[in-house]
């Protein structure tokens, strides 16, 4: 229904275009796009399996392993599929109460993404730092609280984005989405009325997620390190560093790819859009790609039951 000036009085159908700028070449990006994401959701896969059934495995750090593989899984998911319907079979179209799901969808895991970080950096905090109470602490119990604990946080805080949208904001200027999924600003600047509250929230979500999460996964590894560097013996620091190693690479990724996006999105107006687009892409597609190939090679345990299962599936096939 058309509005005052031209504008879209609450759309029931939004397009995406996929990468502006880049259109004519979408159909090529989208060939290393699948090959990452299959890749992501086998090797998680993988991973989720060889926890499951491996008993010695069953301990904190590899269940926050399989929550952060499981999160992989699921953030890919949410957007690759229609992405590729985009890049290869121009399927533009959604309908507004889909592109809101997936929007909730995606802010939603990123933020259980975030959290799990935050869980793997207290367990490696405690286990380095106060070993002995180690196994009290981290309880069966505590982990479910955990895990229900930042399920509940990132789609709870997320959902009045949802609302925030859907009955603020009436009129758009134009259906068109420039980007390639359903992300909050991309829909939020569609819209001709006032937004400084659809804004402002976004912002308080993301720094009360990501910036809660950040600062005290930082302060956990820096008494980490301090703890580490006071150890006598030079193997008992190297070991204790390596269990760490794996985590911080995937910390890393995560956040320096997230707020990159993030702050060109919202601040980078001379950055050329395709640019904007394909950074967002990379933040949610490389860490799921990534993570399994980071702690498979660093992680002892999960390489061996890898190995063991590639020689046993070459015997079997010959």
């Amino acid at each position: 229904m058309l509005g005052p000036n031209g504008s879209v009085f609450m759309p029931s159908v939004l397009t995406l275009i996929g990468i502006p700028g880049l259109e004519s070449v979408q159909c090529w990006i989208g060939i290393p796009f699948c090959v990452m994401y299959l890749m992501a959701v086998i090797g998680n896969t993988l991973i989720l399996v060889i926890i499951k059934y491996e008993n010695s495995l069953h301990s904190p750090m590899y269940i926050f392993l399989a929550m952060l593989g499981a999160t992989d899984i699921a953030l890919s998911t949410c957007i690759l599929p229609k992405m590729l319907g985009i890049f290869w079979f121009h399927l533009i179209e959604i309908s507004f109460e889909a592109c809101l799901l997936q929007m909730w969808l995606l802010h939603s895991f990123q933020g259980i993404e975030s959290g799990v970080l935050l869980a793997m950096a207290l367990d490696r905090y405690v286990a380095i730092c106060n070993p002995l109470r180690h196994a009290s602490i981290f309880s069966q119990k505590l982990l479910t609280h955990i895990g229900v604990g930042v399920t509940l946080r990132a789609a709870i805080l997320g959902a009045p984005c949802l609302v925030l949208i859907k009955y603020r904001l009436k009129f758009y200027r134009t259906t068109v989405v420039s980007h390639s999924y359903c992300e909050h600003m991309a829909i939020v600047k569609l819209a001709i009325e006032d937004t400084r509250i659809n804004k402002i929230y976004g912002l308080f979500v993301a720094f009360t997620i990501l910036g809660f999460d950040i600062i005290f996964i930082t302060l956990s590894y820096i008494q980490i390190f301090v703890t580490v560097f006071q150890l006598p013996q030079k193997e008992a620091r190297l070991k204790a560093f390596n269990t760490c190693i794996a985590h911080i690479c995937v910390f890393l990724q995560f956040y320096l790819l997230g707020f990159f996006s993030f702050f060109t999105h919202r601040f980078g107006s001379h950055i050329p859009p395709y640019v904007h687009i394909l950074l967002s892409n990379l933040y949610l597609l490389v860490p799921p790609f990534l993570n399994p190939i980071v702690y498979g090679v660093k992680t002892k345990q999960i390489r061996d039951h890898v190995l063991t299962i590639f020689v046993c599936s070459k015997r079997f096939n010959h």
